[in-house]
């Protein structure tokens, strides 16, 4: 019983680190995307119009990365 216990020991402690290693990229790049959406609007408010053209381009490339 103990051989047919590692054989699946492996395959599913192989499943929750790529789960967890998924979980970290996904909220670092979250992350990342907030701030530097953050900074957009903190500096679009010297020139309006230009920082409004940013963030529809960029939430435009993003809507189309997702699907």
């Amino acid at each position: 019983m103990e051989g047919v216990a590692a054989q699946f020991a492996g395959p599913i402690l192989t499943i929750v680190a790529a789960a967890a290693v998924t979980f970290y990229a996904v909220s670092f790049m979250e992350l990342r995307d907030k701030s530097f959406e953050e900074l957009d609007e903190k500096y679009s408010e010297l020139d309006d119009a230009g920082g409004r053209q940013r963030r529809a381009r960029r939430r435009a490339e993003r809507k189309s990365r997702k699907k």
